[in-house]
C-alpha cells in the first residue's frame, strides 16, 4: 500500500437473520457468529485477522444486537473501548451494506466480509485488497476457482457459479472502492428484494445476459462488462489463489468441517 492510498475500512456483516439459527443451536450460543472455531468465536477470529491485515485501517461490526453482544465479554470490551465500531444491522445483507456505506467518507475504500468467514487469513485479505486497488475498478468481488476449492476440500459442498470459461465459488469478499460503487449496493438491494420473483429479477439483471448464462455461453468477463455497462461503473473480480477463501459456515456441517480441518492443521 502506498502512502497516498487510504487504508480499507472493513465492514463485517454479523446480523442475526430471522428464524432458527441451526449453527447457533448446535454450538449453544446466542447467534451463529459466536459459534467457536478452535475454541474462539468466529467473529473474533475474523476481527483478529482484519486487525492484523496491512491493508485494513479500521473495522465496523454490523450486528448482532447490543443485547446479544453483551453475552460475549471480549467483543463487548472491544466495542466499548472503540477498538471496533458497532452499527445496527438491517433486515438483509444488502440493506446493511447500503446503510453502512452512507455513514463513511467518500474517500474511504470499503472491504465487506462476513463474521462466519472462519478460514479468513491476513494473507487473503491483503491479497484481495491490493489486487482490488491495482485493478482500478469501482467495485470488486472475490472469487476462487471452483475446481481448486473442491479439490482442496472434497468433504464440503460449495456453490458453483458456472461461466463459459470456468466455474467459480464466491468468497464473501467485496471491495467498494469509491462513491460510484454505491450504485452496486442499490442494485444488490433490488436483486435481493426480487429473489422470490424470478421474472422480475431477470428483467432487472437483463434478459440477454441471463439467457446466455443459463445456456452456458456467458463468460465472467462478459458478465462483469454487462454489469459495468448497466450501472455505469467499472466492475471487476479478483480470482483468489486461496481455496480456503471460499469456505464459510452456512450450515452445521460447515461448522463441523472447519473445526475438524483446523484440528488436523494444528495436530
Amino acid at each position: 500500500m502506498t502512502e497516498a492510498a487510504s487504508p480499507f475500512t472493513a465492514l463485517i456483516l454479523a446480523g442475526k437473520r430471522p428464524g432458527r439459527d441451526l449453527v447457533a443451536e448446535a454450538a449453544g450460543v446466542a447467534c451463529k457468529s459466536f459459534a467457536p472455531i478452535g475454541g474462539r468465536p468466529m467473529v473474533l477470529r475474523v476481527l483478529d485477522v482484519l486487525a492484523n491485515a496491512r491493508q485494513v485501517g479500521s473495522s465496523i461490526l454490523c450486528g448482532p444486537s447490543q443485547a446479544i453482544i453483551k453475552q460475549e465479554s471480549e467483543l463487548n470490551a472491544r466495542i466499548a473501548s472503540g477498538q471496533v465500531k458497532w452499527i445496527a444491522s438491517h433486515s438483509t445483507p444488502s440493506l446493511s451494506t447500503y446503510h453502512a456505506l452512507q455513514l463513511l467518507p467518500d474517500t474511504t475504500p470499503i472491504l465487506v466480509t462476513t463474521a462466519d468467514h472462519a478460514l479468513l487469513t491476513t494473507q487473503i485479505v491483503d491479497y484481495f485488497c491490493s489486487e482490488a486497488r491495482r485493478m482500478e475498478c469501482d467495485v470488486v468481488v472475490g472469487l476462487a476457482s471452483y475446481e481448486k476449492v473442491t479439490s482442496a476440500f472434497p468433504e464440503t459442498r460449495r456453490t458453483a457459479i458456472k461461466f463459459k470459461d470456468s466455474a467459480y465459488s464466491g468468497c464473501n469478499l467485496f471491495g467498494f472502492l469509491n462513491p460510484r460503487a454505491n450504485s452496486v449496493a442499490q442494485f444488490w438491494r433490488q436483486i435481493e428484494q426480487q429473489r422470490k420473483r424470478p421474472l422480475r429479477m431477470m428483467r432487472t439483471l437483463g434478459w440477454w445476459p441471463v439467457i446466455q448464462y443459463l445456456m452456458g455461453r456467458l463468460s465472467l468477463e462478459d458478465g462483469l462488462q454487462h454489469l459495468s455497462n448497466r450501472l455505469g461503473i467499472r466492475a471487476g473480480a479478483v480470482i483468489l489463489p486461496f481455496p480456503e477463501a471460499a469456505v464459510d459456515v452456512d450450515t452445521v456441517d460447515d461448522w463441523n468441517f472447519v473445526q475438524t480441518l483446523l484440528k488436523k492443521r494444528h495436530s
